[in-house]
């Protein structure tokens, strides 16, 4: 009858740095958070990702309408940005998708091949040898 409040209440379990040895659900990547205020539109909570996926859709237009190498290249700089975006904001909203670190080399080493190969394509265009001739060797193979 006479029970204290301290000997009712279990004590709070402490805090670690460890990782649960049972995982019950998925961490949110970092800058997984909103771009914008959680009071804005979606859209303008989204916008690193809308920017990245606008750039894109306009390079695949411009393929689409027979201007191959501008438009691939549009979206190899659509995935460079993306890259920036990642290292410069603190929260990009679906742009994250992993760890920080993976998310930039991933979006900037896609984003600088598409553009190489691009600009490797069509004739008069950027000459790197040994590239040259690993796509002879796999063409003609």
């Amino acid at each position: 009858m006479g029970a204290s409040v301290s000997e009712e209440a279990p004590e709070p379990r402490k805090k670690t740095r460890r990782f649960p040895s049972i995982t019950r659900d998925t961490a949110r990547p970092e800058g997984g958070g909103r771009a914008a205020a959680g009071d804005a539109p979606a859209p303008a909570r989204q916008w690193p990702m809308l920017t990245v996926l606008g750039l894109t859709g306009a390079g695949l237009l411009l393929t689409a309408f027979d201007l191959f190498r501008v438009g691939t290249v549009l979206i190899g700089v659509a995935l460079l940005a993306g890259a920036v975006l990642r290292w410069v904001l603190p929260s990009v909203g679906m742009l994250a998708v992993r760890s920080r670190f993976t998310d930039m080399v991933t979006y900037g080493v896609l984003g600088a091949v598409i553009v190489l190969l691009a600009l490797m394509a069509q004739p008069d265009g950027l000459e790197i040898p040994f590239l040259e001739g690993i796509l002879h060797f796999t063409v003609t193979n």
